[in-house]
């Protein structure tokens, strides 16, 4: 019997020929601002925003670029500065520009995007704090799929279990076949899985290949050698998701001056991150001050700006806008 969770997953949705395909990854990103929209556009319909249903759709197309360019150069500058000056024979020649090959920061997607509400809020004459309001309340479904996404992607794990609960790992915990590649997995540990796999192959590439392949005899087998690990991926995206949105909806309930939902979303999202971070591996060569890392030290920083602009902007004197009912 298979305990915990073994991944097995291939991260792509339609797989033309090796290597080239529509991966869940790029239609994550695609349901996330299709629901970001359709949520905006229903609130547009009941004149609960100050924007119509053309101008949301608009709206989107600035997004969509902010979270690109600024969820890319985010990462790089936060986490792979060395990128900026990577540059290669291949299109698209500049290191920057591999987005084909991962790597993108919710952090540097969050200042995309608010660096793309300012420049639609001034194209259309609307106060920028209504904007990023608007952009917040639409953020969660991107943010959880996202996180889905990396799942399915293999990537972002969480920590070990404590060694005391590996050798009977709960349910809920994570199992990757592509630690048979790490430097510490012995490949001797696989012995006992040469007979059920291709012999001609290394025998990493043989296991785990048959694991890709859902071979349940050689899963059965493997899964005991794995690592069991925190589900950090279910727990981001369900703090980043559900949380986020339940945290922004209940505030804005009724109507709120610009700016305060802005600010709830920088709370919650940072308590948020700040929580799930302890259940999640520590990127390699990341920044850190003690034991807090960098997506700690950035998230901490939201907090301050969000508590800062939940203040100020209660305290001007503005009309209030929005809500998710009628009534003041």
């Amino acid at each position: 019997m298979i305990a915990a969770l073994v991944h097995n997953l291939s991260p792509f949705a339609f797989e033309i020929s090796p290597g080239v395909g529509i991966r869940w990854y790029g239609l994550a990103y695609a349901m996330g601002f299709l629901l970001g929209y359709l949520l905006l556009r229903a609130l547009a319909k009941r004149g609960r925003i100050a924007l119509s249903v053309v101008q949301v759709g608009d709206l989107m197309t600035y997004l969509i670029a902010g979270v690109v360019i600024g969820g890319r150069v985010g990462h790089v500058v936060f986490y792979e500065p060395y990128i900026l000056i990577s540059f290669h024979a291949e299109f698209p020649w500049w290191g920057l520009l591999d987005i084909h090959k991962g790597g993108m920061s919710s952090h540097g997607g969050i200042i995309g995007c608010a660096a793309a509400a300012l420049l639609f809020a001034r194209r259309i004459n609307v106060p920028f704090l209504h904007i990023a309001d608007c952009t917040a309340f639409g953020a969660p479904f991107g943010l959880c799929l996202g996180r889905l996404a990396n799942w399915v992607n293999a990537e972002l794990w969480g920590k070990a279990l404590p060694e005391a609960m590996q050798a009977s790992a709960p349910w809920w915990s994570v199992r990757y076949p592509s630690e048979v590649f790490e430097p510490t997995f012995a490949s001797e540990r696989l012995k006992p899985l040469q007979s059920l796999v291709n012999p001609s192959e290394p025998i990493q590439d043989a296991v785990y290949r048959a694991a890709m392949l859902h071979r349940h005899d050689v899963l059965t087998k493997l899964e005991p050698l794995l690592t069991a690990y925190y589900p950090n991926n279910f727990i981001q995206a369900f703090t980043d998701g559900p949380f986020l949105f339940a945290a922004m909806a209940l505030v804005w309930m009724r109507p709120r001056k610009p700016g305060v939902i802005s600010g709830v979303f920088l709370i919650a999202y940072g308590a948020a991150r700040m929580t799930s971070e302890q259940f999640r591996a520590v990127d390699e060569g990341v920044f850190m001050v003690g034991s807090v890392t960098l997506p700690m030290l950035l998230s901490l920083a939201m907090i301050a700006v969000g508590i800062a602009l939940c203040i100020w902007a209660g305290r001007r004197t503005c009309e209030k806008i929005g809500g998710m009912r009628c009534g003041q």
